[in-house]
């Protein structure tokens, strides 16, 4: 039998860090390592991030399948659990593809990701986005699906219950939802037999979703925010001209300097405190080292987070442009901006 598997001396022992327990019973670190990197780094690289994560004592891992790094992430995976990392202690996210919407796709999608992984069981499986919108990876930001839909409740419902299936199966145990809204995630709620556990959703301090954010926890689903920091290393296809950078505001940088850190490392702690559950990318050890220690050491004062509300800028970074369908008016039809879900026709009049 192997040993029991040893965090790193300079690493954080996972036992003190923060945990968040979803309505179903189980529990989620509140931090993870997020795999998205493949616009700038190969599978190989992210891989050999995830075994160091996991090292320095990670067990949070959010993966997906159109990144294109599952099969490598599942050997670092399968190197800790080897050298006698508890699988109970994993916890490991994956998500179906836009292309996979079709109940049968969605098993099939998952039961590759498994594969990939190396995992009998996944601990949540998402829906990465509520169309059925597929891109190349890499693509410009004026690509478009000519095959493209809105969302379509009752089609997504049916994609649904294909997730719901995997929970009775046994293939994963908790199910949820990506880059929905109140509107979309409303109709779900209503009409799921199993809840989403989770909803992954773009979360940093110049964009707080506040309204979504307290939706999702109101009605116990654990908000999991992406681009934490606010994506400074995005790809230039998701620049505009009007974006904020989050690390270089002045109310941030002045609490990272009273705290004599770095202002990454104050989004996170802002995020582990409000309550949701951060996924940082990194491929440098330091980096990740210093993300995980910052949220179980020095935590930021009730002022100090009073301060950071006030610097929401409503400042979406992630836009989802290469997702609209014909007949959309612009990348707001897909965030249901008055409260309603557009149809073929966007905002427009409709057909």
């Amino acid at each position: 039998m192997n040993e029991r598997f040893q965090t790193a001396a300079d690493g954080v022992d996972p036992a003190r860090v923060p945990g968040r327990r979803l309505y179903n019973g189980l529990e989620m670190p509140a931090i993870g390592l997020g795999t998205f990197g493949s616009d700038k780094y190969g599978a190989e690289q992210v891989a050999q991030a995830v075994g160091e994560a996991l090292r320095l004592g990670y067990r949070l891992i959010d993966c997906a399948a159109c990144y294109g790094n599952e099969a490598q992430v599942g050997r670092a995976l399968h190197g800790a659990l080897d050298a006698g990392l508890d699988r109970g202690e994993l916890f490991v996210i994956s998500k179906v593809w836009n292309d996979c919407h079709a109940p049968k796709d969605v098993r099939a999608s998952c039961e590759r990701s498994l594969r990939d992984l190396g995992l009998s069981y996944l601990d949540a499986y998402l829906v990465h986005w509520p169309f059925p919108n597929a891109h190349a990876p890499g693509c410009d930001v004026a690509a478009r699906d000519p095959h493209a839909r809105p969302y379509i409740h009752a089609e997504f419902m049916e994609t649904w219950r294909a997730m719901e299936r995997l929970v009775d199966d046994g293939l994963v145990r908790s199910i949820g939802v990506s880059n929905v809204t109140i509107p979309k995630l409303a109709r779900i709620l209503q009409d799921a037999r199993i809840r989403p556990a989770l909803n992954e959703m773009e979360l940093h301090p110049s964009f707080q979703q506040g309204e979504l954010f307290q939706f999702s926890l109101d009605h116990g689903v654990q908000p999991v925010g992406y681009c934490p920091l606010g994506s400074p290393s995005r790809p230039e296809r998701d620049r505009t001209p009007e974006d904020i950078s989050d690390l270089d505001m002045p109310v941030l940088v002045q609490i990272a300097r009273k705290h004599g850190v770095h202002p990454a490392l104050v989004c996170l702690k802002w995020a582990v405190q409000r309550g949701q559950v951060p996924i940082p990318f990194s491929v440098k050890r330091e980096q990740m080292r210093s993300n995980l220690r910052a949220v179980v050491e020095d935590p930021l004062t009730p002022e100090e987070m009073h301060a950071l509300r006030a610097l929401d800028r409503n400042d979406r970074k992630i836009k989802g442009q290469v997702f609209l369908w014909p007949g959309a008016g612009s990348w707001l039809d897909l965030w249901d901006v008055d409260g309603t879900i557009p149809g073929w026709n966007g905002y427009g009049p409709h057909a």
